[in-house]
């Protein structure tokens, strides 16, 4: 396999998060080359200004663009509702996989791709650059090494701003509209803390109830909160609260509770990691991760993807945790919607 690859980008008009994207793609030493593909042509002029002789090639069309370009990988970027045709173009042309989440309005929609990835040995990967986040890695690898041993319960805390719901403009956007987004708070912010509580302790929901609702009281006809009860493997159980309810800013929290001791993440606060442990230790004490600044963003997760694709290390997200992750976020939709308890993964 080269160690340097192209990369196709696929995206559209409402295409999501290129002004970080982009700047990823050119800082990676393993993005040997780069072509576009957006119909709109809103994202050309950025591309062009960010990825520099990088960008090879421009075509309104994704299927031209494959066709002459042969890329390795193809990031996509479009609203969820049309990420899974995107996605199975792109297996077609035989690439390896990196989409904005959640990826399609509904998991059975997903899991087809999940398959298809499979039989082509193709890497399929929701963009979920907290994985790669150092107090993240650092709290797997606590966990990982036994230091809370059984995990008892987990607490996921994520809140965001109310304002932003306020804005007639933003009120349009597909993050605002099920049918074309999926779901509201969860679904695009919600779902990122679900996955870093699954990623760091290894688990996975086997059931999941809970209620949604508009409290803040805003035309829309997605949640603005999500309040989720979990049941995960390995006799564990969690609650979450995914909401818009500031004023400005974010504040998060994934609290995690073992036989040995506790975990505390959270990663965008000032202190992002602090555990206690009484496993092979004299005097049990709190003790707190540090590390370098200006390491977060997206370009440590897309370095790991696209070194996948490449053949270099293993992927930062599978298919089948793409899959657990949808499957959770959508069963519990179907439970507040049904009232009832929705079995996950079966």
């Amino acid at each position: 396999m080269p160690q340097a690859i192209r990369v196709a980008v696929v995206t559209n008009a409402d295409g999501t998060h290129l002004d970080q994207w982009l700047p990823s793609l050119a800082e990676i030493a393993e993005v040997e080359s780069v072509a576009l593909a957006d119909p709109s042509g809103n994202s050309e002029k950025l591309a062009r200004k960010v990825l520099g002789t990088k960008l090879r090639e421009v075509h309104k069309n994704a299927a031209d663009m494959y066709k002459k370009f042969r890329p390795s990988a193809a990031v996509i970027s479009l609203e969820p509702r049309l990420c899974p045709d995107a996605i199975d173009t792109a297996l077609d042309a035989d690439c390896h996989v990196l989409s904005e989440k959640p990826g399609c309005i509904r998991a059975e929609d997903f899991a087809p791709l999940v398959r298809k990835a499979q039989t082509r040995h193709r890497h399929l990967m929701l963009v979920m650059a907290n994985r790669s986040h150092a107090p993240v890695q650092e709290a797997r690898r606590i966990i990982r090494k036994g230091q809370l041993g059984r995990i008892y319960g987990i607490e996921i805390h994520i809140v965001a701003d109310q304002t932003r719901l306020t804005r007639k403009e933003y009120r349009q956007t597909w993050q605002c509209i099920r049918e074309r987004g999926g779901g509201g708070h969860l679904a695009w912010f919600g779902i990122m803390w679900l996955d870093m509580a699954m990623y760091v302790t290894g688990l996975r929901v086997e059931a999941v109830a809970g209620f949604t609702g508009v409290v803040g009281g805003q035309p829309i006809d997605v949640e603005d909160t999500a309040v989720l009860s979990l049941r995960f493997n390995r006799r564990c159980f969690g609650t979450m609260t995914s909401a818009y309810y500031l004023d400005r800013g974010v504040q998060s929290h994934i609290q995690i509770w073992g036989e040995h001791g506790w975990l505390k993440l959270a990663t965008v606060e000032d202190q992002p990691l602090q555990w206690y442990t009484t496993r092979d230790v004299k005097e049990p004490r709190v003790q707190e991760f540090t590390y370098p600044r200006g390491q977060r963003g997206y370009t440590p997760f897309f370095r790991s993807g696209i070194r996948a694709a490449a053949g270099l290390e293993e992927p930062p997200m599978t298919g089948d945790d793409c899959l657990a992750l949808l499957q959770t976020v959508y069963g519990f939709y179907r439970s507040a919607q049904t009232e009832r308890v929705q079995t996950v993964g079966k």
